[in-house]
């Protein structure tokens, strides 16, 4: 009988267990899980309700949300794609529903759901699951694989990290020669103290377009003011694919916001036509555009100089022009990042280079593997990391299942 360790549980490792048994049921199977508690990383994603993977189901477009694990991963998801993790999960009795923005949860509307299905999976197949059994030295010798914890040392044929981005695994990760691209932040919002965003907490845009300043970062979504500064996709996404240019930056940094996604010209237009078509209304009353909310809309007329009780026909052209500007091309100064939610995301990992992506197996070690988060692979926000767990534990698993 094959025995396989699995060091780290989470989504990547549970999922790869029960894909492996299922594929061989003579495996003996363990999960070495450092805590007490299990999957908590999968009980509070998404909020609690567990985006599960995203609505986008060509491998190529998919890719496109990974800034790092793009190319490696076009091959792996032609094998397992979201397809199949929505078939996955219906065939244990687990429906999932698509939303608007084309996230996808459980019917249930709960990440327990999630949990239920690994948990009743794993006792199904006996699984075996070891909590506060965290791995203090990884070795090989001949053939045979051994993990060293503080309760036993295990003997292996095969060993798969799942630790997610864990430093001490990926010190171990060290001892058996791999390289690890050092972890940086990923999926974090902008810390902005400027006085044009006090008090406006929870006001939002549905699609702006944000830019770091003498970079060519860029990116456009919904725009979300926080307590802290600015979150939101848009500026989820650049926290993403800008995470290691930021890092360099120490998080201090200007960004330029186009609040409507719209060219500074057209913008200035629509202000000058309301004063030829409006010039006894009053500018700071109502705002033009349905992108824009009325105390989004105050703040920015203000602080173009503009007062309160002016009228459209009152207004010069360059105080038109700067309120045109503050619309489409303002200028914020970021000082500092804040985790999203308690979604905290790296970006860094085993090296891309020395793994096998047919396998998800190690280039230096036969019959060891890396899956998840653990790997210097990493997404947007949306489901798409749970995605990579699941591509890579189906894999993985098929490999692991081999009797050879």
């Amino acid at each position: 009988m094959k025995k396989i360790v699995i060091i780290g549980g989470g989504a990547a490792g549970y999922f790869t267990a029960i894909n492996a048994k299922e594929n061989n049921p003579d495996l003996d199977i363990t999960i070495l899980e450092k805590g007490n508690d299990v999957l908590q990383k999968v009980k509070i994603s998404g909020g609690g309700r567990c985006n599960v993977t995203h609505a986008c189901f060509i491998p190529k477009e998919l890719c496109d949300f990974y800034p790092r694990g793009k190319k490696e991963l076009l091959g792996p998801f032609h094998q397992f794609m979201t397809g199949d993790t929505f078939e996955w999960f219906e065939n244990r009795g687990v429906p999932l529903k698509i939303e608007e923005d084309n996230r996808v949860f459980p019917e249930a509307n709960t990440s327990q759901a999630i949990i239920d299905c690994f948990q009743n999976a794993v006792d199904r197949l006996n699984i075996k699951v070891l909590t506060n059994c965290g791995v203090n030295e990884v070795y090989k010798e001949s053939d045979d694989w051994f993990i060293i914890t503080k309760r036993e040392t295990f003997k292996a044929d095969k060993v798969v990290f799942a630790a997610g981005s864990s430093k001490k695994v990926w010190e171990l990760c060290k001892t058996l020669n791999h390289s690890i691209i050092e972890p940086v932040p990923s999926l974090f919002t902008f810390n902005i103290n400027d006085k044009r965003l006090i008090d406006l907490l929870g006001t939002s845009v549905p699609n702006a377009t944000v830019k770091i300043i003498h970079t060519k970062l860029e990116a456009s979504g919904p725009l979300l003011i926080t307590h802290w500064g600015m979150s939101g996709p848009a500026v989820l996404k650049l926290s993403a694919f800008g995470a290691r240019i930021l890092a360099d930056k120490n998080y201090q940094y200007n960004i330029e916001v186009n609040w409507l996604s719209r060219p500074t010209d057209k913008v200035l237009n629509v202000l000058l036509n309301l004063k030829k078509k409006e010039p006894r209304k009053t500018v700071i009353l109502k705002s033009p555009f349905s992108e824009i909310s009325k105390r989004l809309w105050e703040r920015f007329v203000l602080f173009s100089g503009i007062k309160a009780t002016q009228n459209w026909a009152d207004v010069k052209n360059n105080q038109l022009e700067k309120l045109a500007n503050e619309l489409t091309k303002g200028i914020y100064n970021a000082n500092g990042r804040t985790t999203f939610k308690d979604e905290f995301v790296t970006a860094g990992g085993i090296d891309l280079k020395e793994i096998n992506f047919k396998r998800f197996e190690s280039k230096l070690y036969k019959n060891l593997f890396f899956v998840g988060e653990i790997l210097n692979i990493d997404a947007v926000t949306g489901g798409f990391n749970f995605q990579n767990a699941w591509t890579g534990g189906y894999i993985c698993a098929k490999a692991l299942a081999e009797t050879k």
